[in-house]
């Protein structure tokens, strides 16, 4: 198998699902190679032949892609091209992750594969994109929507993720603002990591959403991690009219799990217990550092 992004926290944690279920597992990071380059994606599966490709590379500075959206769509879409091209000339399976964000928000509940996507914002579009040029060019590829990913590899990275932000305020002794009206489903990295490969050994291939299962504002989000980390900073809410943002987001992109789960597949972990996985795992990380 080849990871592509196997640096960043999805794709730390495919590699180490893969690999503990014996797998030979090549990661590549976004150092080693452009994905955006066709010519490098084509030599690099010509020359490893893999079965699966995994990819968990994204270009996900959603505020910051307003001003520079082509960056954004050659990452999140023309590149996932060329994964789908090479993909099919040495006839691999091709696994790629995009996001909740796909969708407007407007529904009000938790979005089904059966909903229709309607994006917001340049990064949204450009994931959209992506999913459309994995379809257009593969029969089989295998793409998966999720939504709010952390993971402890988020610990030593420096964009880090919404834990590690909301630890990172709490220290400074400030007011922290975040928004009640926006939800979501943060997902665990190392959950998602293993239902797909759950999906890969069923040899699942379509349109798939895995996400924590449970739909919560990023202010009650921010409320449970604190209250895992023993700490108790003073939180505030705020709405999206205070908060603006370059992007428009979605105000309710909650995903269903209900597709992964009539395969067989194991529920994803509830918020709380992925929060105390998340901790546990943080902290036996930290101590390393």
């Amino acid at each position: 198998m080849v990871i592509f992004g196997s640096a960043g926290q999805l794709g730390t944690e495919l590699k180490t699902e893969l690999t503990k279920r014996g797998y030979e597992v090549k990661g590549f990071e976004r150092t080693q190679l452009d994905i955006t380059s066709q010519t490098q994606v084509e030599k690099c599966l010509t020359e490893f032949d893999p079965a699966i490709v995994l990819n968990a590379a994204a270009y996900n500075q959603v505020d910051v892609a307003e001003q520079e959206p082509l960056a954004a769509f050659q990452v999140n879409a023309l590149a996932v091209r060329n994964l789908a091209l090479a993909c099919r000339q040495v006839d691999a399976r091709l696994v790629h992750f995009s996001t909740d964000y796909v969708f407007d928000g407007l529904a009000g509940r938790a979005y089904t594969e059966q909903d229709t996507p309607h994006p917001l914002s340049a990064y949204a579009v450009s994931k959209l994109a992506g999913e459309h040029y994995a379809q257009a060019y593969l029969d089989r590829a295998l793409i998966i929507r999720t939504s709010g990913v952390y993971g402890p590899a988020g610990v030593g990275t420096a964009r880090g993720n919404f834990v590690e932000l909301m630890l990172r305020l709490a220290g400074n002794g400030q007011p922290i603002r975040v928004v009640e009206d926006m939800v979501a489903s943060p997902t665990y990295a190392p959950a998602l990591a293993s239902r797909t490969a759950d999906l890969v050994e069923r040899n699942a291939s379509g349109l798939f959403h895995i996400a924590a299962g449970t739909a919560i504002s990023w202010y009650s989000w921010a409320a449970k991690i604190f209250a895992a980390a023993g700490v108790n900073p003073p939180l505030k809410p705020t709405n999206e009219r205070e908060f603006r943002t370059a992007a428009r987001r979605p105000k309710y992109s909650a995903l269903s799990n209900a597709k992964m789960e009539s395969l067989g597949l194991d529920p994803m972990p509830t918020l709380d217990q992925a929060i105390g996985l998340y901790m546990l795992a943080r902290a036996r990380k930290t101590a390393k550092l």
